[in-house]
């Protein structure tokens, strides 16, 4: 199957979904990574451009560590807007990728580019398949594709609440590439610790990992939602492809 992973930034797919993409690349299913952004308000050191370039390099090597492609759709830092050229972006990607499932943010989240993505993502779904909707030079999708949530960043919505998962996926096998993609992104950590005082994004990754497998008896997990609105297929398909892993 050809599986679409897409979240806002660089290095916000590998938190929470990083093991459970190695789990489906180990499979042999096509696995693409988009970001939204480049990461280009993401230092206090460089330029948007050039923390821009060394965002797509380290996206691009976590990517080529479970032999997917990477992607960026090019949207700017705190610029990302659900609208319709922002849809037609997003649906146009999906077209050159093909998806049998997506992947995407939590439509509660911390930041509101995170959410604008989910919301993105969620619409452009519903209409890359239809032929007269952003045409493009790659087909419309054959049908609307199976669509998942991740969690939000540690499980939580804006006010702290928990957000709970419709199921949790074992990655304790694949933990030591999920951190290893994490760990491509380098210039990401002096900008945690920078502007979230966060001092070792990998620690605080191992941790929320370690928190979401606990209630599920997994020492490593992420948790997904399936999108449950009309008229997406409900068919459980990335539940049945990690049937050995729930």
């Amino acid at each position: 199957m050809r599986i679409l992973a897409i979240h806002a930034h660089p290095d916000d797919i590998e938190i929470l979904a990083g093991g459970t993409l190695a789990l489906l690349a180990r499979q042999g299913h096509q696995i693409s990574i988009v970001t939204m952004t480049p990461g280009d308000c993401g230092s206090s050191e460089h330029s948007p451009e050039e923390i821009a370039a060394i965002r797509r390099a380290e996206a691009a090597a976590s990517a080529k560590l479970i032999g997917a492609e990477y992607i960026c759709a090019e949207f700017r830092d705190l610029s990302i807007f659900s609208d319709d050229e922002s849809r037609r972006r997003v649906a146009a990607i999906l077209r050159k990728t093909q998806p049998d499932i997506v992947l995407t943010s939590s439509p509660v989240d911390y930041l509101c580019d995170h959410e604008a993505t989910s919301m993105l993502v969620r619409d452009a779904c519903f209409g890359a398949p239809a032929r007269n909707y952003a045409p493009s030079g790659d087909p419309p999708l054959a049908g609307i594709p199976h669509l998942y949530f991740m969690d939000p960043i540690e499980g939580h919505d804006r006010e702290g609440g928990d957000v709970s998962p419709h199921f949790v996926v074992n990655v304790g096998e694949t933990f030591a590439i999920k951190k290893a993609m994490l760990a491509c992104h380098d210039s990401q950590r002096r900008w945690l610790k920078t502007h979230h005082g966060i001092d070792d994004y990998l620690d605080s990754m191992e941790q929320w990992t370690r928190k979401r497998g606990a209630p599920a008896g997994f020492e490593f997990g992420e948790g997904f939602r399936r999108y449950l609105g009309h008229p997406y297929p409900q068919t459980p398909v990335l539940e049945d492809l990690l049937r050995d892993y729930r």
